[in-house]
């Protein structure tokens, strides 16, 4: 799930440090560095929003599509049902994601666990797997996406389905200057990144 590297429009909280344009900037290595590790897995799908900016994208050997639902929780819903399961869903906002991720997530669904969460310290999440596509995962009430519930709301969600869970170890997204600034001592962070972190640290 990816939004476009525009100018004002990406990863706004961080354009005290960075300014609109080398937020942009970052987005957009954001992007490659998420299908990277998404193709250790498989075949990357890549749902951009807006819809109509799938040209401004720079996903190599990405298949991409625009993002369809009126909030968050409907436009995640919408690309999983698209891409079918097994699928691990992840966002732009965790550039340190690396080989343990992958093997436990693949080990997970390998188990028949049905969801796979990796918690995100603000209480969200960074990574969703589901063995199946499961559109009720997704039904948060839209103002809560964004939100410190998320992930406890999701996680109720999931055992009104009954469904397995199975939970990663919890991590740093890159959202605003005090991520970024510990971020750049995180030994997995890419030097792409970290790169364009240091130019405003």
């Amino acid at each position: 799930m990816a939004r476009a590297p525009r100018p004002g429009h990406a990863k706004t909280r961080l354009e005290p440090l960075l300014g609109p344009e080398g937020c942009a900037r970052l987005q957009a290595e954001l992007i490659r560095v998420s299908v990277r590790w998404g193709a250790t897995l498989g075949p990357v799908f890549v749902a951009v929003w807006p819809a109509d900016a799938l040209e401004e994208v720079d996903a190599p050997g990405a298949t991409l599509f625009g993002q369809e639902g009126a909030d968050l929780g409907e436009r995640m819903a919408a690309a999983v049902q698209r891409v079918g399961g097994p699928v691990v869903v992840v966002g732009t906002d965790m550039p340190t994601l690396g080989p343990f991720h992958a093997t436990s997530v693949m080990s997970d669904l390998s188990a028949g666990v049905d969801v796979v969460f990796g918690p995100a310290h603000d209480g969200g999440y960074y990574l969703v797997a589901l063995r199946e596509p499961r559109a009720d995962v997704f039904a948060l009430p839209p103002e809560a996406w964004g939100g410190p519930e998320v992930l406890g709301l999701s996680l109720a969600r999931a055992a009104a389905a009954e469904l397995e869970v199975g939970l990663l170890r919890g991590e740093r997204d890159l959202d605003t200057p005090g991520d970024a600034r510990a971020l750049l001592l995180h030994h997995s962070l890419p030097p792409t990144i970290a790169s364009l972190l240091h130019r405003a640290a």
